[in-house]
């Protein structure tokens, strides 16, 4: 019940700290944009609370403003703070401009996309199925926050103005605007009384349809009615659109589904897809909705293959347990108990309000390896008792052995679970996502505490249908024969001194060498942003990359794409010359992702060297979305002037462009289209009698054309555009010569008016914190980040020299590295001492307490070395499982002493060590063998979100392998040297 209650998505449920603002002000220049919008907007947003950094970017018309909040922060009530601070200084802002305040969290991202295609019908008629039939039929879906239609062309009324005719009747265009405002309109005259009856009167003075727009009356001097027809040609045309939209090779229109924050995934796609089946039979024929993107196919496919793994390594461990035990009730016991276990974790996961996501799914995979060693323990030691009592029932036996058990089990079970306490202390992304799986795994270690203790014997007792047989004498001989070999290692204990020291050497020598990272990469969706040179046009552009996808559809690992230019998926100021990929690669292939995308990049680039591309994964290009930088290098200068931050960056990117490792440079300067400037002369303009504002609607009558009115049709408002037949072909020799209407109706050229120049576009300004800063970013191209920002260091404080007052900080994944290691380390730390602190409660020792730690703290050297042996960079995931590791060794080593501190009762500490060592042997064996079989298959990343927690695998498995010689070698060794002096207490 409460797994079928369980929300379901891809990450969890987390809202980033981070709001972002986006103002729009016409086509105003950048440096006046800046001014008048970007700085009173940021000064006014440094007074909200909890506050950590503002980063603007501020472009032609438009600047996007991040507003960078503290983790602890109320995201809600920060927005309405901020949306109040800008309300403030409304007034003092241009009038006109627009403002969208968003709060970012997975859901502001689409999780599903369609493509709407058709064969014949045009885009106005394709855009009005989407807006008028697809947008409202899903929008019913429980769960669904909003249908973004992206492409498409919008339907418009263009009246085209005859200026000949026009200035030959001494009609000017404000004239016929005049005359369509007055004539287009609904308005009330008021109401009326009549025979106890109240009419509300109205007139309607609307126009309905093409035909009733050409006969509007423009004149009627007495002697002749000028219709609007007569000077104008009034047509039905798309709309002039900045967007192109093409899927699979062609164009089409995208549907983007958005889901409320904490709505199920999986119900919310399993209910559109079956709108989506109704739709098809609804469309007009020829229609069609296909999908391109469903994310829960991949959350689907992570649950299906993390369970895979689950049953797998639960299969192969319960046969360790038969080899082992050669008992099949033990092993059917150890396989029921992990089922219940999960079972039991899931109900608590469900009551806690988490999700079923990659990190709690990951979480509970991990954790099997420890949920299998408490089961084996507790049979074991069950089956070992029965094994030395061959005569006595199990009813009796069965509180003997969990009485004698019961106080390691609370030691070793609190080892574990207190390592994870101190993560509660990490901040930023890696926190948020790591929170869920270590507080999951509190959850499942706790649960799996209460059912090896009470509900495991209750199992064993109800398949014990008859009685052990005594132990044979194989069993007694084996027992002999580890007490010879434990021995052998007590008297020559320097061998355990010398593979201590072997150990910290090793660490001393990979640690350095390890490769690092941040977040393990996972996904088989590729995202590539791309932009042409400022000021291609749309046209060009859209050749150009229709060239693209050429090669894009020769890739054999290709399944399907879909492209944006003008736009792209996420929340951005996007200029025509730029957009976006989204790439699907086929489940079954040979090549990786990354070869995969190698593969395209050098093709593109070898083809297109105009064309500017940035390859990334999608999922972790949308966490990158959310948090500071998409792209994992980003070096920051700083400084007070443009011309010289843009040498430096340029400088910076030609240095970071030829470090290896490193892919898709960009030197952080995005320049916008060049403009034509129209300078008025205002002698000549007082002299004609117009004003700089009518000479602007001029002049944008002549170049996009003017919105003079609407008609309502249907559910829609269709705008009615007037412009002239030459709008759309104008060159900027022509602009100088655009007739110009005087108020009379005369014509006159526009360079008699004002001046025009040509002026090249002014790059983006970027600013942090209110200081100026160019940006220079990177991906990663096989490689790890730490050893690349290394080298790039290097290569920037050797070639790239400062002014005073100019200074370099890293920033993107790499700044949130060093935090998230920063913080792991004490994380580390502070397990080892809560471990201690466990092992002093439990034993009240303070030598055996430091000796456990000193041997869980050298098991994290076995970790290195997975991690050196199989290229797996550091990264916050394998970072918890050296965290893990420490509390896994302390959890086993308190077991043995336990029996030695027992059997030191009645027999010599030499004695009492084999005899511990031989006891735990098998238990130990098998809880190793067991979780290390049980976590190899996420270890070799088998199935779709196994990278995830890939490198948490191999650094326990790591750990696993050394800790048994450390167990089983090393710890009686120094048990033999700290009680060597002891005798027996009979």
């Amino acid at each position: 019940m409460a797994l079928s209650r369980l929300q379901t998505s891809l990450f969890p449920e987390v809202t980033f700290p981070k709001i972002k603002i986006i103002a729009e002000n016409g086509l105003q220049p950048v440096n006046k944009m800046m001014v008048t919008v970007t700085k009173p907007i940021e000064i006014a947003i440094k007074k909200v609370p909890h506050l950590t950094a503002v980063r603007s970017v501020t472009s032609r018309g438009s600047c996007e403003i991040s507003a960078f909040l503290d983790w602890n922060a109320d995201v809600d009530l920060a927005q309405q703070q901020i949306q109040s601070r800008i309300d403030e200084i409304r007034s003092d802002l241009p009038p006109g401009f627009s403002l969208t305040i968003e709060k970012m969290n997975p859901s502001v991202l689409p999780v599903m996309g369609y493509t709407l295609q058709s064969n014949g019908r045009s885009d106005i008629e394709m855009n009005m199925i989407a807006n008028y039939t697809v947008k409202p039929f899903l929008s019913q879906v429980s769960g669904v926050s909003e249908i973004r239609n992206i492409g498409g062309r919008t339907k418009e009324y263009w009246v085209e103005l005859n200026a000949q005719k026009m200035s030959s009747l001494g009609l000017t265009p404000d004239q016929i605007a005049n005359v369509l405002n007055q004539s287009n309109f609904i308005l009330s005259n008021g109401y009326i009384n009549n025979y106890k009856r109240l009419y509300l009167s109205v007139t309607n003075a609307g126009i309905t349809n093409k035909s009733d727009l050409g006969n509007i009356v423009v004149r009627n001097d007495g002697k002749r009615v000028i219709l609007l027809s007569d000077l104008a040609n009034v047509a039905v045309h798309e709309k002039t659109e900045y967007i192109r939209v093409n899927a699979n090779g062609k164009s089409a229109l995208l549907i983007a589904v958005l889901k409320q924050p904490n709505a199920n995934l999986i119900q919310v796609s399993d209910e559109v897809e079956k709108k989506v089946k109704e739709l098809n039979n609804l469309l007009p024929k020829g229609v069609s909705l296909k999908p391109y993107y469903v994310q829960s196919d991949f959350v689907n496919d992570s649950i299906h293959s993390v369970t895979e793994s689950l049953l797998i390594g639960l299969l192969l461990a319960i046969i360790v347990a038969v080899i082992f035990l050669r008992s099949l009730k033990a092993s059917v016991v150890i396989l029921l108990t992990i089922p219940v276990t999960v079972a039991l974790s899931i109900l608590a996961i469900y009551a806690c309000g988490y999700t079923f996501n990659i990190m709690t799914l990951g979480a509970i995979a991990a954790a099997i390896g420890l949920i299998i060693d408490d089961a084996i323990v507790v049979v074991e030691q069950i089956h070992r008792t029965h094994e030395e009592n061959p005569g006595i029932e199990t009813k009796a036996l069965l509180p003997q052995s969990i009485r004698y058990l019961f106080p390691a089990m609370v030691g070793s079970s609190l080892s574990t679970i207190v390592i994870f306490i101190p993560f509660m202390l990490m901040s930023g992304v890696a926190g948020a996502y790591f929170h869920i799986l270590t507080n999951t795994m509190i959850i499942t270690l706790i649960s799996s505490f209460f059912v090896t203790w009470l509900i495991l014997p209750v199992l064993y007792l109800v398949f014990s249908w008859h009685k052990k047989k005594s132990i044979d004498g194989k069993e007694i001989h084996l027992v002999h024969k580890t007490y010879k070999w434990v021995s052998f290692f007590t008297r020559h204990w320097w061998i355990s001194i010398a593979f201590m020291i072997a150990l910290i050497v090793s660490s001393v020598i990979v640690f350095p060498r390890l490769e690092t990272g941040f977040l393990p990469e996972m996904g088989r969706l590729d995202h590539s942003r791309l932009s042409f040179p400022p000021g291609t046009s749309l046209d060009e552009t859209d050749r150009m990359l229709r060239e693209v996808e050429k090669i894009i559809l020769k890739v054999p690992e290709v399944e399907a794409y879909s492209r944006r230019t003008g736009t792209e998926m996420g929340f951005f100021i996007t200029e025509p010359n730029r957009g976006d990929y989204l790439i699907q690669l086929k489940k079954n292939r040979t090549r990786s992702t990354d070869e995969v995308i190698n593969d395209i990049r050098e093709k593109v680039e070898s083809t297109q060297p105009a064309l500017k591309v940035d390859f990334g994964q999608v999922i972790m290009d949308m966490l990158g979305d959310l948090m500071t930088s998409v792209q994992p290098i980003e070096v920051k200068v700083y400084g007070s002037d443009q011309t010289v931050l843009k040498q430096l960056a340029a400088q910076i990117a030609e240095v970071v462009e030829k470090v290896p490792g490193t892919a898709d440079v960009f030197n952080g300067i995005t320049i916008a289209g060049p403009s034509l400037s129209v300078q008025p002369d205002y002698t000549k303009l007082a002299q004609y009698g117009i004003t700089p504002a009518n000479l602007q609607s001029q002049l944008r009558t002549q170049l996009e054309g003017n919105i003079v009115g609407t008609i309502l049709e249907k559910e829609q408002q269709t705008s009615i555009r007037m412009l002239y037949p030459e709008s759309k072909t104008a060159s900027v020799e022509r602009v100088r010569q655009l007739p110009i209407f005087l108020p009379s109706g005369k014509l006159i050229p526009l360079n008699e008016l004002a001046y025009v120049s040509l002026r090249q576009g002014d790059a983006e300004i970027v600013r942090e914190n209110l200081e100026s800063m160019f940006a220079v970013k990177a991906r990663l191209n096989g490689r790890d980040l730490g050893s690349v920002i290394h080298d790039i260091k290097d290569s920037v404080g050797m070639h790239v020299r400062l002014p005073s007052g100019y200074h370099i900080e890293y920033g993107g994944t790499y700044a949130d590295q060093q935090q998230s290691f920063r913080e792991l380390l004490f994380i580390l730390i502070a397990a080892c001492l809560l471990v201690f602190a466990v092992i002093l409660f439990l034993f009240r020792k303070i030598r055996v307490a430091l000796l456990i730690l000193v041997i869980a703290m050298l098991g994290v050297s076995g970790s290195y070395l997975a991690l050196y042996l199989t290229h797996t960079p550091l990264n916050v995931g394998s970072y918890t499982g050296l965290v893990m590791i420490v509390g896994i060794i302390g959890e086993n080593a308190i077991f043995t002493y336990l029996q030695f501190s027992e059997s030191l009762k009645t027999i010599s500490a030499d004695e009492a060590i084999a005899y511990a060592i031989s006891t735990r042997l098998r238990p130990k064996l098998m809880t190793a063998l067991g979780a290390i079989i049980a976590l190899l298959p996420l270890a070799l990343g088998i199935g779709t979100g196994a990278q995830m927690h890939q490198p948490l695998a191999i650094a326990v498995i790591g750990g696993f392998i050394v800790a048994l010689p450390l167990l089983l070698i090393v710890l009686p060794s120094l048990l033999h040297v700290l009680f060597r002096n002891a005798k027996a207490e009979q």
